[in-house]
């Protein structure tokens, strides 16, 4: 899936092996757009914005306001520092960098799709002090006299005052006797862990493991029935939904086509119903469901409920 890096003579070099002067102009230009992350301030930040990424400049704003919440009452603190240059590539490809360590004892992996020739930089940073535990991911491009922005991206840290290593520690002691709070409780320690979706490392390899050897995991359970009366549900999927800032999952399901809000609504929670009666373990383990329905190849997002109030 990735083109090997001797291919693009792609190269990473991790914080601690920077040069002085590289890590210093990182550090700076990381940490003062990460505090105009955490004020809002996008003027400042658009200021910033690599010019070949101007067209995309509504969804990195969007991307902004939605950390908001996430971050807010931190005081940003930076956690890593990676330099990548792919800058001897001829055209944009998907490419993997190998971050290393000074010893070689670890080694984090990023990988970029279609990744222009240039040099960048990822930059990791916490709101630390924030409710939520704010994560931010940085991408810098060099445009030739200084580094630019190219794109951020926001995770919590915190679902309802635990952290990803909580939530991991959880789903080891569920993998034997409660498979779906297992497997769910994995997916919600990976997001908690690192707010970029391109990067990974031993310890996420290692919790990707151990979730893939859960018996009973629900990812051979789709489609799934499920009957309620005389009526059969089909429930197509179930994932993490972390769009409130809680631990949620949402639930797709066919719909029977009602158009009605209180027919679609009696529908939903009929289906959320009937799935937690099948795996209680869901409702004492996690936040709320959500409920989306198909149709005609057409996704509905219906309700959200907390458990408490899914009968």
């Amino acid at each position: 899936m990735c083109v090997p890096a001797a291919s693009r003579a792609a190269t990473c070099t991790a914080q601690a092996e920077l040069s002085p002067q590289d890590r210093a102009v990182l550090a700076d230009t990381g940490g003062r757009l990460a505090q105009a992350v955490v004020q809002q301030d996008t003027t400042l930040l658009q200021a910033a914005l690599l010019p070949a990424e101007s067209a995309d400049w509504s969804n990195i704003q969007g991307a902004i306001e939605q950390a908001a919440p996430v971050v807010k009452g931190g005081q940003i603190q930076l956690r890593s520092i990676y330099l990548l240059d792919a800058a001897n590539g001829t055209a944009p490809a998907e490419t993997q960098f190998f971050c290393s360590n000074g010893s070689g004892t670890m080694t984090v992996t990023i990988t970029m799709h279609a990744l222009p020739p240039g040099r960048y930089a990822v930059v990791i940073a916490d709101a630390v002090g924030a409710p939520l535990a704010g994560q931010l991911g940085l991408i810098l491009a060099w445009d030739g006299s200084a580094w630019r922005l190219g794109g951020v991206s926001a995770h919590q840290g915190f679902f309802d005052g635990h952290d990803g290593i909580w939530y991991w520690s959880r789903a080891r002691g569920f993998a034997t006797v409660d498979p779906w709070s297992a497997w769910y409780s994995y997916e919600a320690a990976r997001y908690l862990l690192i707010p970029v979706d391109f990067l990974t490392s031993p310890n996420l390899e290692k919790l990707q493991q151990e979730q893939a050897q859960i018996q009973g995991a629900p990812t051979g359970a789709f489609p799934l029935s499920l009957t309620v009366g005389d009526r059969t549900w089909k429930v197509d999927a179930v994932h993490l939904e972390p769009t409130l800032n809680q631990a949620d999952l949402a639930v797709v399901f066919e719909s029977a086509g009602v158009t009605d809000p209180a027919a679609q609504r009696t529908e939903a929670i009929a289906v959320l119903s009937a799935l937690l009666k099948a795996q209680p373990g869901l409702r004492a383990n996690f936040h709320g469901l959500w409920a989306i329905a198909t149709k005609d190849n057409k996704r509905t997002p219906v309700i959200e409920l907390p458990m408490g109030q899914i009968p």
